[in-house]
């Protein structure tokens, strides 16, 4: 089958992005492209960019150098209005899924096409009670968040996310807090829906295990910049210390178990030792 041009364009494109909070560089001379219809992980020790990423992607942080462009428009450079008309194309997974507490499943999942569309209300049901299906929650629609379990929960977010038919979803931690029986749930309905809805996905994640099992390439940042990058095989087989520790979950490495400190003995002996 012949692709268009628009298929082989990134939808997302990052190039010699640097951004950072205040002094603190966080990312430098990060460059990768994120294809139509990839499942796409950023993962990486805590702290290295991973949702500093999505903030990018989202236009929550511009990039203090090089371009973040989505569907070909450098998010950086868009004003109010053509970033709002942006992220309608973009679905978002807290992480936790920061459901609305004081409304049900159902309203939780209309909101976003009350907000951004001028459907009818049957229609409006119709789509709500679809999008509940594919998650395996259609029966649950009457009750709140306080009433759901963290991996319910969890798949409400994400029919949420998914309510207006996004370019683009992006989840952060989508495991985190979740047994082992929710974890995979989840993980086969991202790569599920991804896939049945035509769909391109960013997952933040430190499940390894999960992640590579779903995902189609992998980003490791970290140290302020991109680390590494290929499919889940390439990166178990690497030599990078850093990919390694991280892939196999090492106590120590790069990333080390102690922080810098003098000696021990010198510590316990009340004796300073000068830099």
């Amino acid at each position: 089958m012949a692709t268009s041009a628009a298929e082989s364009k990134p939808l997302v494109a990052f190039d010699d992005v640097a951004v950072g909070y205040g002094a603190r560089t966080v990312l430098s001379g990060v460059s990768l492209r994120v294809m139509r219809g990839e499942v796409v992980a950023v993962m990486g020790a805590s702290g290295g960019g991973k949702t500093t990423t999505l903030r990018l992607i989202g236009g929550q942080l511009r990039a203090s150098a090089g371009s973040v462009r989505f569907d070909g428009d450098d998010v950086g450079r868009m004003d109010h209005a053509a970033l709002y008309a942006a992220r309608r194309r973009m679905g978002m997974l807290f992480q936790m899924g920061a459901l609305f507490t004081d409304l049900s499943v159902f309203d939780n999942v209309a909101f976003p096409l009350r907000e951004h569309t001028d459907l009818n209300e049957a229609m409006i049901r119709d789509l709500v009670l679809l999008k509940l299906n594919a998650v395996g929650l259609r029966g649950a629609r009457d009750l709140y968040p306080s009433e759901l379990s963290g991996g319910m929960a969890r798949r409400v977010a994400l029919a949420r996310a998914v309510a207006l038919d996004p370019a683009l979803v992006m989840y952060d931690e989508p495991f985190a807090g979740l047994d082992p029986i929710a974890l995979g749930i989840s993980a086969r309905l991202i790569r599920d829906l991804n896939d049945a809805l035509g769909l391109t996905s960013i997952i933040v994640s430190h499940d390894v295990d999960e992640t590579f099992a779903i995902a189609d390439r992998v980003f490791v940042v970290g140290n302020g910049g991109l680390i590494a990058s290929g499919t889940p095989d390439q990166l178990r087989a690497s030599d990078d210390p850093l990919v390694r520790q991280f892939v196999r979950g090492e106590p120590d490495g790069p990333v080390r178990f102690h922080y810098p400190a003098q000696a021990i003995a010198d510590d316990l002996l009340g004796r300073s030792v000068a830099a």
